[in-house]
């Protein structure tokens, strides 16, 4: 098939199929709304038994080799669960601790087995990326020596204040290079962490300076790595949103066919049909991009048309979460605003995920190059 996307391929595997099926049922048992709820003001966001089961099931390794004690299943396989913990309005360190653990194996290989095999093993590790919020930029702020003495630092670090293992992208003689830090050794005050609109979420912002980190990796892998990271952040976020704006759907037909105005059901009126449906089309829409995006990855450096697939699924879900969340709350009218509403929870994911990793019109200015030049 021509296209002026290139590659159109979907595919979704037995392995996909099962760790949904898995991850859905195990959430519905562990994560209602009224847990997430419950959690939403601790210093987590999340109950920390519930990671542990999680690490239990293997899913911190499910994207890693067999040989570091992963499932060896590749980064596609954890698009399913990322769906799944987005439905639930789950926010754990799955999806930082998965990203830090495909960064560090691009970027490191065989040589950074152990870190890798703790990774799998459930530790809680992280990438610290940005340096003023801006996803569009280098993002490359941070020096660091080739002794591996740090000196910066880094903003909105997900999951931040609880990592052992943080990853920070910097340079190292003028080239982009990633230190290996140990959280340990950061500073007692360096962790500052974060307020954001999605309560789920939490990250922190970290001083870096005079840190001397474990290990300094540069090269052309590491270039590759960087790109290969912001890429997958996006494809996973979007998945996560994908799932998110599912749930908000179920919510919101839940509640136009029990809410009645003027004598008659709510969802009978075409100014809420006509929304409900596009919200529909776009969870849809978002869910095949990101399994088409699954479908094209593997082991090695992400394709030109993995790439276009990843910013298009981030550019879809972003939009869709955004405005389901936007829709739940004007259609559960003034209720819709307070806090005992859960279509709060939905609109401030939807303000985070549209966000994190570049919104649409920072994919959509590099979709432009991609697809038309």
């Amino acid at each position: 098939m021509t296209s002026v996307l290139g590659n159109v391929s979907l595919k979704f595997s037995d392995e996909q199929s099962m760790l949904m099926d898995v991850a859905r049922g195990f959430l519905n048992d562990k994560a209602p709304t009224d847990k997430i709820r419950e959690f939403l003001e601790s210093d987590q966001g999340y109950e920390p038994q519930v990671w542990s089961e999680i690490v239990d099931l293997g899913w911190t390794g499910i994207a890693l080799p067999e040989m570091v004690g992963g499932a060896g299943l590749g980064i596609s396989a954890v698009i399913p669960v990322a769906e799944a913990m987005g439905h639930a309005l789950l926010g754990t360190p799955l999806i930082d601790t998965t990203l830090a653990g495909q960064l560090l194996l691009r970027a490191g290989g065989a040589e950074q087995e152990p870190l890798l095999q703790d990774i799998a093993g459930g530790r809680i590790a992280t990438v610290a990326f940005l340096d003023g919020g801006d996803w569009g930029g280098a993002n490359l702020g941070l020096e660091m020596t080739k002794e591996g003495v740090l000196s910066g630092s880094k903003t909105f670090v997900g999951c931040g204040h609880e990592a052992s293992l943080i990853l920070v992208v910097g340079q190292c003689d003028n080239a982009p290079a990633i230190a290996v830090v140990d959280a340990a050794d950061l500073k007692a005050d360096a962790i500052s962490v974060n307020t954001l609109i999605d309560l789920t979420k939490r990250t922190a912002q970290i001083d870096f300076t005079g840190v001397s980190a474990k290990a300094v990796l540069t090269g052309e892998r590491v270039v590759a790595a960087i790109r290969d990271y912001r890429l997958l952040g996006a494809l996973l976020t979007a998945a996560e949103a994908a799932g998110s704006a599912a749930r908000c759907l179920e919510v919101i037909v839940d509640y136009l066919k029990t809410r009645k105005q003027f004598g008659k059901l709510i969802g009978s009126y075409q100014a809420l049909k006509h929304p409900t449906v596009d919200i529909y089309c776009g969870v849809e829409d978002a869910r095949s991009f990101c399994y088409h995006a699954a479908s094209l990855l593997d082991a090695d450096s992400l394709s030109h048309d993995a790439e276009i697939a990843c910013r298009m699924a981030k550019v879809s879900a972003g939009q869709t979460m955004s405005y389901a969340g936007d829709r739940a709350v004007q259609f559960h009218g003034g209720i819709g605003f307070t806090w005992d509403c859960d279509s709060t929870l939905f609109i401030r994911r939807g303000q985070w995920t549209h966000q994190v990793f570049g919104d649409a019109i920072h994919h959509r200015k590099r979709l432009a190059s991609l697809l038309l030049d």
